[in-house]
């Protein structure tokens, strides 16, 4: 055994579970793909003050969650711990918000780093698909993230899910709740630390998981009967749009996304059969966040959905994707001469797009054919010398278990025509 381990709170996607979340990857994504979202890429490492300001100095994730260092040139990094500022950051720098084609929709995919207590679901890296429609104000691209998010969760066969809707009002709605938010705050039996960050977001409060906390905000004031006429207006389209699309969300006056920069419409994916770390995914609108990192103004709105969280998702249901067979043939050469001509014959149905593998290594009969088994390939070809004086192979069905002589020349029209 090795003597080093993954670090805690990390895990190893390794076969054959790998493929389980390559395939909730592809389907997150597939309907992004077909939306008009192109694929974007960005460091896993950042300036810290993106996050600082973009993300916001009162919450947890960069008070205590973010892995923070200084590099021996002096700057200031940090592993990202969300995807949504990194994203907008390389938009702006690239200066894609100049092209003209507003908004500009951006797909990703890639791993994300948060110091916490590990338990199940809850990871210290963890890995995300996201989306993010930037430069446009407009409640059909809300409606558009919120459809295909749920149409990503029912092709992988999830029914199990909840769609929570809310709506946080704007620059001119949300000063006045604040104030009422903070005087209710104020006079609850709060800890120090809560009552310091609800005088810098109280909103954040209103998000705190503790039993005790949430009894006291019972009674707290709502941010629906303090918005605005254009928020309320905005938010009834964003719902009449999804509804008419024919997907179900559940109203929660209280849901309040745990990121600083979300503005009017935020929403949250859960999964009851998670116990505590219910969320499988979340995003909202953010219309401030390009002037809070140095850019100008570009309403923006944005997804990310948990693949670690969504698999779990999977089990909690039953549900077992279909995966594509990794093998579909492997062949069995019985020495020199056949491992020559096997070769090339798996060599040229990987050409043609068939799932090929080889028996490597000086293996006996007995030895490969249990890799074979292995492998789960559908066909098997076995060819000895005897069969190559011949200019047959040997096709066997896996399945069936039925052996068929196959000239040598026309095993692999063979087995593209039976594979389909």
């Amino acid at each position: 055994m090795s003597t080093f381990q993954a670090p805690k709170g990390t895990y190893d996607l390794i076969p054959p579970d790998s493929a389980t979340y390559l395939a909730v990857r592809e389907a997150i994504a597939a309907p992004l793909r077909n939306s008009g979202y192109g694929y974007i890429e960005t460091p896993g490492f950042e300036n810290v003050e993106l996050f600082a300001r973009g993300v916001g100095e009162s919450t947890d994730i960069v008070t205590k969650e973010m892995y923070a260092f200084e590099t021996k040139g002096g700057d200031r990094l940090a592993l990202r711990p969300e995807g949504t500022a990194s994203v907008l950051r390389a938009a702006l720098e690239a200066n894609l918000h100049k092209t003209g084609n507003l908004p500009v929709k951006l797909w990703y995919s890639g791993s994300y780093y948060r110091y916490e207590r590990p338990q199940k679901g809850r990871y210290r890296h963890f890995s995300q698909v996201g989306a993010e429609a930037i430069g446009a104000e407009d409640p059909a691209l809300d409606a558009e993230l919120i459809i295909l998010a749920d149409q990503a969760y029912r092709s992988l066969g999830l029914r199990n899910f909840r769609i929570l809707l809310n709506s946080l009002g704007d620059k001119e709605c949300r000063p006045v709740y604040r104030e009422a938010l903070q005087t209710f705050l104020r006079g609850l039996d709060l800890d120090e630390e809560t009552l310091r960050r609800a005088e810098i977001n109280p909103l954040r409060v209103l998000d705190d998981k503790r039993r005790d906390v949430q009894k006291q905000l019972a009674e707290a004031p709502l941010l629906r009967d303090y918005l605005c006429d254009a928020c309320k207006a905005y938010h009834e389209e964003v719902r009449e749009l999804v509804t008419a699309a024919g997907v179900a969300f559940e109203d929660d006056p209280k849901l309040v996304r745990g990121l600083d920069y979300y503005t009017r419409t935020t929403f949250e994916f859960v999964h009851d059969g998670l116990g505590s770390q219910s969320a499988v995914g979340g995003g909202g609108r953010y219309d401030g966040l390009s002037e809070m990192i140095g850019g100008p103004a570009l309403p923006s709105v944005g997804w990310a959905l948990g693949v670690d969280r969504t698999v779990l998702a999977l089990e909690a249901e039953g549900v077992e994707l279909r995966l594509p067979a990794s093998t579909s043939v492997f062949a069995v050469p019985l020495g020199e001469e056949a491992r020559r001509v096997l070769f090339g014959k798996v060599t040229e149905l990987r050409k043609l797009g068939v799932a090929a593998d080889f028996s490597y290594g000086a293996k006996g009969l007995k030895g490969a054919m249990k890799n074979a088994n292995r492998s789960g390939a559908r066909y098997t070809i076995v060819a000895g010398e005897r069969d190559l004086a011949e200019g047959v192979v040997q096709l066997k069905d896996m399945e069936s278990g039925e052996q068929t002589a196959v000239g040598v020349n026309e095993i692999v029209a063979e087995l593209e025509s039976r594979l389909g």
